[in-house]
C-alpha cells in the first residue's frame, strides 16, 4: 500500500504554506502575506514518528470573485478528495470567519478525518483564543504557530491516528508490477488497453489495495504482472481532464506501488516540462524506468527521425541516462512486442545483487587508476564496498572521510558499477560511510 496523504486546506493567508514548510522540513511553497499567493497544490513528503506521508498544501478556498479564486477553491476540493485525513487550519487572530465556515461546509460533505489547528498562537497566553473555533463542529482545536514551530507534535499525534492500515503488498516477489505515467492524452490508457488486447490473457480486473488506483493482473508466457492504473484515468470532471497539474499526486502513488514505471511521451508533441517534473518523481523514489515514446505511427519520419529523438530525450532527460527507450504506436500497436522484454528486464535489474568480491574488485580497480581528487590536501580513499539492498540496487562504499565523497566521484563510481554489471533500466543508490 502507497503512503497516506494529508491535504492542509483552508482559507487564503492562515498560514498554509508555512506549516507545510515546517512539516516537509524544506521551504518548497511560496510563503507570503498577500491571500491567494498559493495557486497550485504544492507536493511534499513529511515524517512523524518513523511514519511517512504525502503532504499537499492546497491554495484557500474562498466565495468571491476574484482572480482565480474559483480555480483554487476547485484545487482544495480535488486535495480533499485525494486526501486521507485532512488539516483544516485557521487564524485565531481573526476569529471564525464566513469563510472559514464555507470551508467547513465543503469538509463536512468529503466525509474525511478531520483536524481543526487554529494557526499563529504564538505564546501560551493567546491559547483561550481558540475556544471559538468549537463552532465549526471539528471537535478540538489544536492550537500551533506555524512561524515558530510550536504545537505540531501534538497536531501530527492526532494526523496519524486517522491514518488507513498498512495491509502489505498482495502480490508475491515475482509479479511485476508496473505503472505508466505522464501529462494527459499522451495516450497512457490507449496503451494499456493494447497490452491487454494484444495477450489476451487477463486474469481478472480487482480493485487495487488503496482506493486510488485500480489492478489489472495479467499472465504472459508465464509471467504474471500487475498494472497499476490510477484513479485519475477512471474519474471524470472537467477539472481532472483538462489541467494537467491534477495527475501529480495519482502518478505518485501508482510510483510507490510499482517496480518499473513507463514515462509515456507524446511522440507527435514531443517532450513538455511536465513530462520531465512527472518522470523526476518516479526516478526519487527509485523506481525502474522504461521511457515510452506513443504515437509513434503520427510521425513524419526518416532514416534520421527516431535517433534525433533519442537524442533529444538523453538531452532533457539526462537523469534518466539508464533508463531504455521504446517507441511504439498504441493505436496500430506497432512496436508493442517490443514493450514486455523491456519491462521484465528493466524488473530484474532492478532487483539485480552483485557478490561482494567482484563488486570490490571492481571499485578498487577503478579507484586505484582514478583516484579522487585532493579537496584542501586531503583525499577521498575507497576501502570496501557492499550491496545493501535492492529495488532500487543500493551500495554503501566505507572511506576516509565520507564529506570528502564530491558527487562528481559518487557519478564515477555508479558508472563504473553500471558498466561493470547489467543495470540498464535502473537507478543506483551510493550511500558513502566512514570506515570503523
Amino acid at each position: 500500500m502507497g503512503m497516506p496523504t494529508v491535504a492542509i486546506v483552508g482559507r487564503p493567508n492562515v498560514g498554509k504554506s508555512t506549516i507545510f514548510n515546517r512539516i516537509v522540513g524544506e521551504r518548497i511553497s511560496i510563503v507570503e502575506d498577500e491571500p491567494g499567493v498559493t495557486r497550485d497544490r504544492i507536493y511534499g513528503t513529511g515524517e512523524w514518528l518513523t511514519t511517512y506521508f504525502h503532504v499537499i498544501d492546497t491554495g484557500g478556498i474562498d466565495i468571491g470573485d476574484a482572480p482565480f479564486l474559483e480555480e483554487v477553491r476547485q484545487q482544495a476540493e480535488i486535495a480533499i478528495e485525494e486526501a486521507d485525513v485532512i488539516i483544516f487550519i485557521v487564524n485565531s487572530r481573526e476569529g471564525v470567519t464566513s469563510a472559514d465556515e464555507e470551508v467547513a461546509k465543503i469538509l463536512f460533505r468529503s466525509k474525511k478525518p478531520v483536524v481543526l489547528a487554529v494557526n499563529k498562537v504564538d505564546n501560551p497566553e493567546m491559547r483561550s483564543q481558540i475556544y471559538d473555533f468549537y463552532s465549526l463542529g471539528f471537535g478540538e482545536p489544536f492550537p500551533i504557530s506555524g512561524s515558530h514551530g510550536l504545537g505540531l507534535g501534538d497536531l501530527l499525534d492526532e494526523v496519524i491516528k486517522h491514518f488507513p492500515a498498512d495491509h502489505g503488498d498482495p502480490y508475491d516477489e515475482d509479479v511485476i508490477k508496473f505503472s505508466l505515467i505522464g501529462r494527459p492524452n499522451v495516450g497512457k490508457s490507449s496503451l494499456v488497453n493494447a497490452l491487454l488486447g494484444e495477450e489476451r490473457v487477463i486474469v481478472s480486473p480487482i480493485a487495487g489495495t488503496t482506493r486510488d488506483a485500480v489492478d489489472t493482473p495479467y499472465i504472459v508466457d508465464g509471467q504474471e504482472y500487475v498494472i497499476i492504473d490510477t484513479a485519475g484515468m477512471r474519474k471524470r470532471g472537467k477539472v481532472y481532464e483538462s489541467t494537467e497539474k491534477y495527475s501529480v499526486l495519482r502518478a505518485l502513488k501508482a510510483i510507490e506501488r510499482s517496480d518499473v514505471v513507463l514515462v509515456v511521451l507524446d511522440g507527435e508533441e514531443g517532450i513538455r516540462e511536465q513530462d520531465k517534473r512527472i518522470a523526476g518523481y518516479a526516478h526519487e523514489a527509485g523506481r525502474a524506468i522504461i521511457i515510452v515514446v506513443n504515437k509513434w505511427d503520427a510521425v513524419e519520419k526518416d532514416e534520421k527521425t527516431m535517433r534525433n529523438f533519442e537524442e533529444k530525450i538523453r538531452d532533457q532527460f539526462q537523469f534518466l541516462d539508464y533508463a531504455p527507450i521504446v517507441f511504439l504506436s498504441a493505436k496500430t500497436k506497432k512496436r508493442i512486442g517490443t514493450l514486455l522484454p523491456a519491462i521484465q528486464m528493466a524488473s530484474e535489474n532492478h532487483a539485480r545483487r552483485v557478490q561482494s568480491s567482484v563488486l570490490n574488485e571492481v571499485i578498487l580497480d577503478a579507484a586505484a587508476m582514478n583516484p579522487a581528487p585532493a579537496d584542501k590536501g586531503k583525499r577521498l580513499k575507497v576501502y570496501y564496498a557492499t550491496q545493501v539492498s535492492v529495488k532500487p540496487p543500493t551500495f554503501v562504499v566505507f572511506v576516509n572521510e565520507p564529506e570528502l565523497m564530491h558527487f562528481s566521484y559518487e557519478r564515477f563510481l555508479r558508472n563504473t558499477i553500471r558498466q561493470a554489471f547489467e543495470f540498464e533500466g535502473t537507478p543506483l543508490k551510493i550511500i558513502a560511510r566512514k570506515r570503523k
